[in-house]
């Protein structure tokens, strides 16, 4: 049976239950685009908790964008120990805000507010180990522009509830939900989907019986049925 997309209105249903079950489903707060892509780099497989220590601990070591950029890549490593991964996570910093700076003359990306969602997108991904989501967290966080990142947790979610079709990639999975999810409601349904992910539709063992859209979800009548672990 070949993959359909779900009807616009099960897709603000579910934006609605959400917001019933976590509250307002607010972003993060708006940032510069520099240190979106600098956070969104430290965020990489830790805790909320640890990347925010380790940006702190980085900006206190570097108070300047230039400075970092010209820091040791050593200096950069130990300052975001707390966050993990600093030895991947540094040289990649770096590489960053070098080809920006190689490239515009300056860290002062301003012209990202006049230039469309497009060409936004396709001037960082054209960055060194910047991916379609960190280009939408940049969109989505720093420009307040509609899209809707897809992280693990929400490829995981959608995945499960049919709204992508099997095996999609994440850089695929970006277009698709694009289309699926309403401008108005990508933001804030990311925001929705990563608490869905992290609480409920967890990667092991989904807590089917405590999700506000287990009625909406395909999957969930084979792990209710089945207590079976595991899962895409």
């Amino acid at each position: 049976m070949s993959w359909q997309p779900p009807d616009p209105a099960t897709v603000r249903l579910a934006h609605r239950r959400l917001a019933k079950r976590f509250g307002p489903l607010d972003p993060p707060l708006r940032r510069d685009p520099i240190e979106e892509l600098v956070l969104t780099v430290l965020s990489q497989n830790t805790s909320d908790v640890n990347r925010d220590r380790a940006f702190a601990a980085l900006r206190a070591r570097f108070p300047t964008w230039d400075a970092l950029a010209s820091a040791r890549v050593d200096d950069v490593a130990e300052a975001i120990r707390p966050g993990g991964l600093s030895q991947v996570k540094a040289p990649r910093i770096l590489a960053i805000l070098r080809e920006i700076r190689d490239r515009d003359g300056s860290l002062d990306l301003a012209w990202f507010a006049d230039a469309s969602d497009e060409e936004i997108a396709a001037y960082l991904v054209s960055l060194p180990g910047v991916g379609p989501k960190t280009a939408a967290c940049v969109l989505a966080f720093s420009l307040e522009r509609p899209v809707i990142p897809v992280d693990t947790h929400v490829h995981r979610a959608a995945g499960r509830l049919g709204w992508i079709p099997p095996k999609t990639d994440a850089n695929r999975a970006h277009e698709i939900l694009a289309e699926v999810v309403p401008p108005k409601l990508r933001v804030s349904m990311h925001v929705g989907l990563i608490r869905l992910g992290r609480e409920v539709c967890k990667p092991a063992r989904p807590r089917c019986e405590d999700c506000p859209l287990n009625d909406l979800c395909p999957t969930a009548p084979v792990y209710l049925a089945s207590g079976a672990r595991g899962g895409r």
